[in-house]
Order: structure tokens, then sequence, then C-alpha cells
């Protein structure tokens, strides 16, 4: 990197460490170099790392989720790029301050130097105060960096979106998230190398494993632990158990994960799975997902994607939702278990939401056919002689309780729109349709009776 002047803000977060500052930020990367994880966009040849070292970045979002070194990479890109960074915090900021924050920025760049706005949970800005960054952006006037944990698509406005780059930041591997803890535990000045700790076999990839991609956790539970274990001390499973309490699963219960969540239990369901519909249950649940949408979607599943091949299905995504609604959880859970269990067994079908899909179409292209004469309602006299009801035949007189007769208006009599599966019920479904239309020829037909399908 060439020599450059550091960015305002660097003389404080890329200072040398101070003893009120906690390990997150000491350990702070300072260069490229130290920067762990995201080699998909930062590793040698990727258009962002070569960017930032061209000093040629431009307006861009992040999207991660937290720890993954969303405000880092901000930080260096400002220092690599010789530009001013300003932090920006949409939670605790409005639009009035963005106007100040442009109006110093058009004054630095008067005077040859660039601005990198970097702007934290910038989806907490609606749509409408969004466009407060537009003209700046559009101009030149700033850089704009904004930090996400929630999917652009639903929060950022398109105008936004289309004056950005989306950079995705994954979780840190557990085998990057190690190498962090190793060299934080080991270096005196910036990390915890003068208190003399050291960690048992281990104890180190144990946290790496238990801190679900985030940085930021991972190093505040490793200095608690420390500082619990005392000068000299040794940090084993139990100490960093304890140091980290009561893990919290990353679930945004109205966000992104969200989605996903309930995107892989469904589609855990879909693919016959009974393993991969409890853990997406279990992570769920666990996250603090509301149980009885939940029980909605499992509900919805029933009858989407089991259907007729198993009319079961239905009653037991119904009981589930009920016995959690009388019990509560933890009691209920389990019957939310059981039904993901049964359905994920159970035998698959979409064909009757198909079949729905295709019988609205028809309605649509065709709502103004009339009803058949036949099966028309005749309550009067009036209506009778109009005809209305003539030649109903009332499938219950006939010994196998099917009249040959149309249902459909005359236009489109020769409709299909279910067709059962050859999976589960719906195999037997089949053999009584396939009865009927023999049935139906023949009678029509004046030849003899087809015999009734097997039981």
């Amino acid at each position: 990197m060439s020599a450059r002047r550091t960015s305002r803000i660097e003389g404080s977060l890329f200072a040398p460490p101070e003893s009120a500052q906690p390990l997150a930020a000491r350990m702070r990367p300072r260069t490229l170099e130290e920067y762990l994880g995201q080699a998909h966009v930062l590793g040698p040849g990727k258009t962002l790392r070569t960017a930032i070292e061209q000093g040629t970045v431009t307006s861009m979002i992040f999207w991660g989720p937290p720890g993954t070194g969303k405000t880092t990479l901000g930080l260096l890109i400002a220092r690599y790029t010789d530009r001013e960074f300003v932090p920006f915090s949409a939670v605790t900021e409005g639009v009035p301050r963005v106007r100040e924050i442009i109006a110093e920025a058009e004054q630095r760049l008067a005077m040859g130097r660039g601005t990198v706005l970097f702007v934290d949970e910038i989806h907490r800005f609606n749509r409408a105060q969004q466009d407060a960054f537009l003209p700046a952006v559009e101009r030149g006037v700033v850089t704009l960096i904004g930090a996400t944990t929630e999917n652009p698509s639903f929060e950022l406005n398109g105008a936004l979106l289309s004056r950005t780059r989306v950079v995705v930041l994954e979780p840190l591997g557990a085998e990057a998230l190690e190498s962090l803890l190793q060299r934080a535990l080991d270096d005196p000045a910036r990390g915890v190398g003068a208190t003399g700790a050291r960690a048992m076999d281990g104890a180190l990839a144990w946290l790496a494993r238990e801190a679900d991609g985030d940085a930021r956790r991972a190093l505040n539970v490793l200095e608690a632990a420390v500082t619990h274990a005392g000068a000299g001390g040794t940090l084993t499973i139990e100490g960093l158990r304890e140091a980290m309490q009561l893990r919290t699963a990353r679930y945004d219960k109205s966000g992104e994960e969200h989605y996903n969540l309930i995107s892989a239990y469904h589609k855990s369901l879909r693919g016959s799975d009974p393993q991969g519909a409890l853990y997406w249950l279990a992570r769920m649940i666990g996250g603090g997902e509301d149980p009885m949408y939940i029980a909605r979607r499992t509900i919805r599943f029933a009858a989407e994607d089991v259907g007729l091949a198993d009319p079961q299905a239905l009653s037991i995504a119904l009981a589930a939702r009920d016995t959690y609604h009388l019990l509560g959880s933890p009691e209920g859970d389990l019957a939310l278990a059981e039904a993901a269990v049964y359905l994920a067994t159970a035998p698959k079908s979409n064909r009757v939401y198909e079949a729905w899909k295709r019988a609205l179409d028809l309605a649509r292209s065709n709502p103004a056919e009339p009803v058949p004469l036949h099966i028309r309602n005749a309550p009067t006299r009036l209506m009778k002689e109009l005809g209305y009801g003539k030649g109903y035949q009332y499938a219950h007189a006939v010994p196998e309780g099917y009249a040959p007769q149309e249902y459909l208006p005359d236009a489109l009599r020769d409709a299909v729109l279910y067709e059962p599966g050859p999976f589960g019920f719906e195999k037997d479904i089949a053999k009584r349709m396939q009865w009927w239309a023999e049935l139906k020829n023949r009678l029509g037909g004046g030849g003899a009776d087809a015999p009734a399908p097997e039981a």
C-alpha cells in the first residue's frame, strides 16, 4: 500500500490500543492482509480488491449478518483510497444530519479530498428517506457505503440500488475465526497475550464453531473467559461455554433469515426429509419464531404438497395447530414436530393444487357460461316450466350410485382439471374415476355395467 494520508476517524479506530477499548475493537484489522474471510470478494484479483488497491471504489451496499466485518471493510476502503470516513447511524440520526454531512463533503471535495459516508443499518431508513442520499451519490460528492443485515431487495428502494453495487458478506468460517482467536490470544499489545492465558486443545475450535460466523461475538466471549480465568489461566471449553452463557441463534423473525428458514423447512417436507424438517423446525422454534406461524405454514403444506395422496395429512396439521394453541410451549412444540415428521414421510401430490389453479384460470377465461338446465335449482313452477332441473338424475337412486350426466357448462364439457397422481390414496381415486368413466360410457351407450373398483 502506498503512503497516503489517513482518514480522520482512523486516528481513533486504528490508533494504538487503549485499555478502555474492548478486544473486538483492538483486534480490528488495519490492513487488507489482516482482514479474514470474504475471499469471494476480497481475494487476489477480485474486482473489489483491485478497486480498493487502485483507489477506484464506487458506492456500494454491504449485506451480511453481524460480525462479518462490514464496518471494518468500510474503514479500510477509506484508508486505502485516502478518503474521509464519516460514520452515520440510521438508528440514531436522521435526514437533517445527512444534509450536514453532504454539505461538509462538498467543501472537502472542493479541497481535493473525497468522503466515504458509511451508513450503518441503512435499512432502518424508509424508502423515502433513502432518497436523501441519491443526489450526492449521483454527483460523486460522497462514496456511499451502506451496511445492512436485511435483504436489500426488500429494504432499499430501486433508485438507490441501481446506483450502488451490492456486496454480500458471508459469516466467517470456523477456520478463519479460530485463526482470529489465536491471534488475539497471542498478541500482547492489541490482544490478551500479556495476560499469559492459554487455551486447552480444542477450546478455540469449539468457540469458533459456536460463534455462528460472528467475529465480534467470538472475541467478546474470549475476552470474558480470559478475564474470568485470570492471569496465566487456562481456557477450557466449559469456561468458554459459561462465558457465552445462553447461545442465541442468529434469527430475524421478520427479515431475510426468517424467509430462508421457513423456505428450508417447507422444502425439507416436500423433499420427504424428516431429519431436515426437524432441524429447521428446531432452528425456528429456538430462534423465537411464532409457533402459530409455523403451524399455519404446515397446514398450507398439507393442502398444497400432500393433498389427496394422504387425506389424513391436513387433519394432522390442523390437530398440531390446535394442540399447540391448547398447550403452548414447550409441550405443544412436540405436536408441531409430530406433524413435521408425518408430512415429511407422507406420499406427496400437488394434483389438487394444480387442479385448483386450472379451475381459477378456466373460470376467469369463461366467466359467464350458463349452468346446464338439468342441474339448476327449480324452486318455483315457472322455473320448472322453463326446464330448470329437467332430466336431472339423482345418483342415490341408481344401484351404482353414479348417474352419467354432465356437470360442466356445454362449452366446457371436455375440460379436465383434476387428474389423480400415482401415489398414496390418489391411486384409489384414480381407480374410482376410471370406473366412473367406463360406467358413463357403457350406461350412456346402453352397454353392460362396469365392475366396481376394488376397495
